[in-house]
């Protein structure tokens, strides 16, 4: 978290990415291998997010909205009825 909080430079944000990744990698503990694997997999997408300072959290909150929705609602027949609701409740 503090790469995203203290850090303003993309190339110095890279620096300390790499640093972690590699002393999670020597440390030896088998807990962050899943994580450390998936962050060296995406960490040009990851960095992206020094370039304007933006994420996709509000359009990850309106999912979970969506998919709460959709479960109080249990399974819509009528899809038309189903966004009608959508608009009138999240517009």
């Amino acid at each position: 978290r503090l790469i995203f909080s203290k850090t303003k430079d993309k190339g110095v944000a890279y620096t300390k990415l790499a640093r972690w990744y590699n002393d999670v990698t020597e440390s030896g503990f088998k807990s962050f291998n899943t994580i450390s694997a998936t962050i060296y997999s995406h960490y040009i997408n990851i960095l992206n997010f020094f370039d304007n300072r933006s994420t996709n959290a509000s359009a990850e909150s309106f999912n979970a909205k969506l998919k709460n929705f959709r479960a109080v609602m249990r399974g819509v027949a009528d899809v038309d009825f189903f966004l009608y609701r959508v608009a009138k409740i999240y517009a």
